[in-house]
């Protein structure tokens, strides 16, 4: 790297970054990018370290490899996912397929595939983060949604747009943040089938070029399913769209 840029001294209100990767040199590079652009980044060198750092620090967000000693990606992202629903990004190989759908049915947000750039990376830490924080929804809903002062009600689901949260029958749901955008999406425009495509650039924030497996969608769909439908293989709310994609049940 030629850049001589100094990284901001550290902050409390900067947002927190664990990057886990057992590769020096891979930690090195993207934890000096992920400072200079304005993070707070802590590393950890394999997942036992993972889990500590993940405990003490409280990150906002994890960049986690899959093939690590001690405990790979899949037994930290299970840890994580016992008590947190922080996001997580997982980087795997090229041609491991495999790897990037069970890191997704554990639980990760999204994925990197190596060797990548490190601004590839910045922009997924950033398109993540600002799809899971916290903010003020105007939850308009289509479809003649029934929305109350942000909450979305649809048989015993309420969905609490400003609060992120879901709930059945008063309990709360745990979804992740990136399930939740999901959700807010086809439920706000109920009735309407959303390509694979066109979910991947509303809630992963991707470029219409941008060439990526739609699984993911897939895969956090089936996430939705198994936490908000009554039989997840007999869909009532989070319908296929023969031919398109996926939809949420016109809400009247």
């Amino acid at each position: 790297m030629t850049e001589n840029l100094e990284a901001p001294a550290e902050n409390e209100d900067r947002q927190r970054i664990l990057l886990v990767d057992d590769e020096a040199s891979i930690r090195r590079i993207l934890e000096t990018r992920l400072k200079m652009v304005g993070y707070d980044v802590f590393t950890a060198a394999d997942g036992e370290e993972a889990v500590n750092a993940f405990n003490k620090h409280n990150p906002d967000l994890v960049v986690l490899d899959v093939m690590m000693p001690k405990m790979d990606g899949y037994g930290v992202t299970r840890e994580i996912r016992r008590t947190s629903d922080v996001p997580i990004i997982i980087l795997t190989a090229l041609g491991d397929v495999s790897e990037r759908i069970t890191g997704l049915e554990l639980g990760a947000d999204d994925y990197v595939i190596k060797p990548f750039s490190p601004k590839e990376l910045e922009a997924r830490v950033k398109a993540v983060l600002r799809r899971t924080n916290n903010r003020e929804s105007t939850g308009g809903g289509a479809g003649g949604s029934k929305v109350t002062k942000n909450v979305i009600t649809t048989g015993n689901i309420k969905i609490d747009t400003a609060r992120r949260q879901v709930y059945r029958k008063n309990e709360r749901i745990r979804l992740t943040g990136m399930e939740f955008s999901l959700l807010e999406l086809l439920v706000n425009n109920s009735g309407q089938a959303f390509s694979r495509n066109e979910i991947l650039q509303h809630v992963w924030a991707y470029p219409p070029d941008h060439r990526i497996d739609t699984r993911v969608v897939d895969v956090h769909i089936s996430r939705l399913r198994s936490k908000l439908e009554t039989d997840p293989v007999n869909p009532e709310l989070i319908l296929t769209a023969r031919g398109i994609g996926y939809m949420f049940q016109r809400i009247s």
